[in-house]
């Protein structure tokens, strides 16, 4: 198991580490990110975005309403936010349909059950603009 550490002191920072998240993705990824509301976990989705050329990646927005949302890059980018999904629902999402053309971005993924092959990123608020991104692969 691979663990790399970064810290953010800033939004822009944080994208950085999302680019470089995204630059280094491949199609059949499955990001699984955790941390508290208002962690970060969205702006490192952005990144993610812009890692794997979205166009509009600066309008990736967390889908807590509509559960899911696609983006077009080199590849697909399922974003997916379950925090008012509740653990039964997660199955029903068929996500791994998603890993054979694209990534799946999992934000509260705390509330499902992963299958092994994901790549863990904990967000976590180490003071009032700064962030630990740790991420375990």
């Amino acid at each position: 198991m691979e663990k790399r550490e970064f810290i953010s002191k800033s939004p822009s920072e944080t994208w950085d580490i999302g680019e470089y998240v995204g630059k280094h993705a491949l199609p059949g990824d499955l990001y699984t990110l955790y941390g508290e509301l208002g962690s970060g976990k969205t702006q490192l989705a952005k990144g993610i975005a812009r890692g794997i050329g979205v166009a509009d990646w600066e309008y990736v927005v967390s889908p807590s309403f509509t559960i899911m949302n696609i983006y077009e890059g080199k590849f697909l980018f399922c974003h997916v936010d379950l925090y008012r999904v509740t653990a039964g629902e997660v199955d029903d999402l068929n996500l791994e349909e998603f890993l054979d053309t694209g990534i799946v971005v999992v934000e509260w993924a705390e509330r499902g059950l992963w299958w092994g092959n994901n790549i863990e990123i904990h967000v976590e608020n180490t003071g009032e603009n700064e962030r630990k991104i740790v991420i375990i692969k």
